[in-house]
């Protein structure tokens, strides 16, 4: 469609013009029908759709000459000023729109829908983080969707290499030439009419002995000591006397939650110990298996002296009390109701963390830990319970940065210690084999994040070596998030607690997740999509050997 500009505009003052022409750019319009023009001073204009017709269709659509009339009386220099201003605005209006346009298309490769807009349903361990605020994309993001091809082949590389191996089992006589005291103070059966693994132990001390003087978790925490103080008070009223000696009964747990952190252990704790049959530990994560044993409260403070078996006992001293009670007890109701008691212990770093076996252990084949944590549970307590709350990986990890990170926490931050980590595992799996590098206390205390947390078919298949299948309760956070009561029945019965009155079991249910995000970190809103896709990409191999052993694709995590 062409048009002539000189006699839609320009028309003469008597409007003579507009009777010879029909200035409504009808199909017969043309330069040489123009007679009053006669083809000079005339501009052609086409339309064709681009951003810069919308001057030719303020033009062409006017309903009349009385809408122009104004407009025509104009003077020549007027005119050329609104037309070119109206030019200048188009220009300015088409580059904003083609400027966006063109962001998106760098940007959408990406931003893949299935993926959920905040880093996770919860904060590993809480419920309350269902909704994250809007963040609108930060510009780098653009250039961490450029880095992917590079960061993808650091991942092929490490996946080409993974080998889920067998370990080799220990001999029990290994283990106790590596923890002679434990094995002379934890005696090899228990008492037969208890639920709990417990036994009687002589206690030499006076009247005027303080049983808790020595106990490293008292020396060396100010928030524990109130809790031995009121150990101290009941510890006396406790003892059995026979023979001229005094006897105290000792515990150790009947269930263990064994992991993992960021993965709502808090949560199902502060529930499960609801329970009228459950009595956890003093100290809520003792992390005496893994750490204390050695002498670890933090590996960056260095090694103290080893908590002993006694001090980790020691927590268990209140169940204990109230299960001795039951065995003094005349009445066979009050026998059968203490009996009913199950000790529980509940750290996080139980299934984990073995970061210290390079400091206390010889005799390593090709870099990999010959004892392992569960290998001395197991030597105790074949029987034992075992709880695991997972997440999906990806979510936890950045879960785990928020709490952990002390400064500069961004979304840039993380998915650059996220590269980091990566490039050195991948350097770890070039030279050694994937338990090694699983378990290098090197390459742990070196990670800026704890990627390896997140290989949880690794530690699994590692804890089925000596325990059965039939021990473990494996959940998913997603679903304790979205069903709490029924978890807990699930837990219930795994334990064979008793029920529940309606009155105890709305409180346990209904009670607000533990261990809610900080908000100074909600604000700080999701992980990138691509350094979202870069982790699914990484722990997907191992999400897949997760959902084969347990024989269920939710944990495959492709949704949430």
């Amino acid at each position: 469609m062409r048009h002539c500009i000189n006699c839609c505009i320009q028309l003469s003052p008597d409007d003579t013009h507009a009777q010879q022409v029909n200035c409504r750019g009808g199909p017969h319009h043309s330069r040489q029908e123009c007679p009053a023009c006669k083809g000079e001073n005339t501009i052609v204009f086409r339309v064709d759709g681009k951003q810069m017709n919308l001057l030719a269709v303020l033009e062409v659509r006017a309903e009349g000459n009385e809408s122009w009339g104004g407009f025509l009386r104009f003077k020549k220099g007027k005119r050329c000023s609104l037309v070119f201003g109206l030019v200048i605005m188009t220009l300015v209006l088409a580059s904003y729109i083609l400027s966006g346009v063109h962001q998106e298309l760098i940007s959408s490769p990406f931003h893949y829908g299935a993926f959920p807009s905040n880093p996770g349903s919860t904060d590993g361990e809480n419920l309350s983080d269902t909704k994250e605020p809007h963040h609108p994309p930060s510009v780098n993001n653009i250039s961490y969707v450029k880095d992917y091809p590079s960061i993808k082949l650091i991942i092929n590389s490490i996946t080409a290499r993974i080998e889920f191996t067998t370990r080799q089992l220990p001999d029990r006589e290994d283990l106790k030439k590596q923890e002679l005291h434990m094995f002379s103070v934890i005696p090899g059966k228990f008492l037969p009419n208890c639920k709990s693994p417990c036994w009687y132990e002589a206690f030499a001390g006076r009247n005027t002995t303080d049983p808790y003087r020595t106990n490293s978790y008292a020396l060396y925490s100010k928030r524990f000591r109130s809790t031995f103080d009121t150990l101290r008070k009941a510890f006396w009223g406790h003892l059995s006397h026979a023979h001229g000696k005094h006897f105290r009964l000792r515990c150790l747990p009947h269930f263990y939650i064994i992991g993992q952190p960021k993965c709502g252990t808090t949560d199902l704790y502060d529930r499960l110990r609801l329970h009228p049959e459950v009595k956890f530990s003093a100290i809520k994560e003792p992390h005496w298996w893994t750490r204390k044993r050695f002498g670890i409260v933090r590996l960056r403070d260095g090694l103290r002296d080893r908590y002993p078996v006694e001090d980790y006992l020691d927590l268990f001293d209140l169940a204990a009390h109230q299960i001795h009670q039951a065995l003094q007890a005349s009445s066979a109701k009050e026998q059968s109701k203490m009996n009913r008691i199950l000790i529980g212990e509940a750290s996080a770093s139980t299934m984990w963390d073995n970061n210290a076996w390079t400091l206390f252990y010889d005799n390593s084949s090709d870099g990999e830990p010959p004892f392992l944590t569960q290998d001395f549970i197991h030597a105790f307590q074949p029987d034992a319970k075992l709880i695991v709350m997972l997440r999906d990986p990806v979510e936890r990890l950045y879960s785990d940065y928020l709490y952990f990170a002390s400064s500069n926490k961004s979304a840039d931050d993380f998915h650059e210690k996220v590269t980091e980590a990566l490039q050195l595992f991948e350097n770890c799996m070039l030279d050694y084999s994937l338990r090694a590098c699983v378990y290098n206390n090197t390459l742990n205390n070196a990670m800026p994040v704890r990627l390896q947390v997140g290989l949880y078919a690794v530690y699994l298949l590692d804890w089925l070596t000596v325990f059965d299948k039939e021990q473990f309760l494996i959940l998913r956070l997603e679903d304790h998030a979205s069903n709490v009561k029924f978890t807990m029945h699930r837990v219930f019965q795994f334990l064979s607690l008793g029920p529940l009155t309606e009155k105890q079991e709305a409180l346990l249910t209904k009670s607000p997740a533990s261990n809610a995000r900080r908000p100074e970190d909600r604000n700080l809103g999701p992980m990138w999509p691509v350094t979202q896709r870069i982790l699914q990409d990484f722990y997907g191999p191992f999400n897949a050997r997760l959902a084969q052993v347990l024989a269920d694709e939710a944990f495959l995590w492709k949704k949430t």
